[in-house]
């Protein structure tokens, strides 16, 4: 077994070999070249994104933008990513499509043993993350948890469990704290309604 395959089984691992090391040199500079891009530079963004990804992305990430290979990171059309996102992809990171994420959210994938003479190894633990989340500014999502489809995490949470579809949580640790439900579709935030006029006049001011 390779120690490749061993990261990818979820196995003690390090990463001094087999040009790991190159590789992630590699990324760090597809990452500062990313994040050095001007605001107006679009098609660079979009083809700096493919290189880091290792494939078509039609995600929107808005910079800056941090992670370890990038190439262990799938994600979803029509998903947005905020400023200051950190993915740490030893593992798997696979994203659905149109989640969105506020800024300074963490992914986790990778870990090391508790006992203090193993420090110097690590696991991983694949994320997942449905369609259609939304996960809010300052989540953390440590390895191995899957956040199901349409869920939405709250500020701030740290997510240790999986959390199941059509769920609201949030909390350290962060657990359910009610299912989407038919008040969603009356009511956008707190007391205020989802109204057809107001959709209507919003979208005339948008084409």
């Amino acid at each position: 077994m390779t120690m490749r395959e061993r990261i990818m089984q979820g196995k003690l691992f390090t990463d001094e070999c087999e040009g790991l090391p190159e590789e992630q040199l590699a990324a760090k500079k597809r990452m500062k070249a990313f994040n050095s891009l001007e605001p107006d530079e679009m098609e660079k963004r979009i083809s700096q994104q493919n290189e880091i990804f290792g494939r078509e992305t039609k995600a929107w990430i808005e910079p800056p933008f941090y992670f370890c290979y990038g190439t262990h990171i799938t994600i979803g059309d029509g998903t947005y990513i905020n400023m200051n996102c950190n993915f740490v992809d030893d593992g798997l990171i696979q994203i659905g499509e149109h989640v969105l994420f506020g800024p300074a959210v963490t992914i986790a994938t990778v870990g090391h043993p508790v006992n203090p003479h193993m420090r110097e190894y690590m696991y991983t633990d694949p994320v997942k993350i449905e369609d259609n989340c939304w996960i809010g500014a300052n989540v953390t999502i440590c390895p191995g948890v899957t956040i199901g489809k349409n869920s939405v995490i709250g500020a701030g949470s740290v997510v240790i469990h999986d959390i199941p579809e059509n769920s609201v949580a949030a909390g350290n640790p962060c657990k359910v704290i009610r299912a989407i439900g038919e008040k969603d579709s009356v009511y956008y935030y707190k007391d205020r309604k989802i109204e057809p006029e107001d959709l209507l006049e919003e979208k005339a001011l948008r084409n």
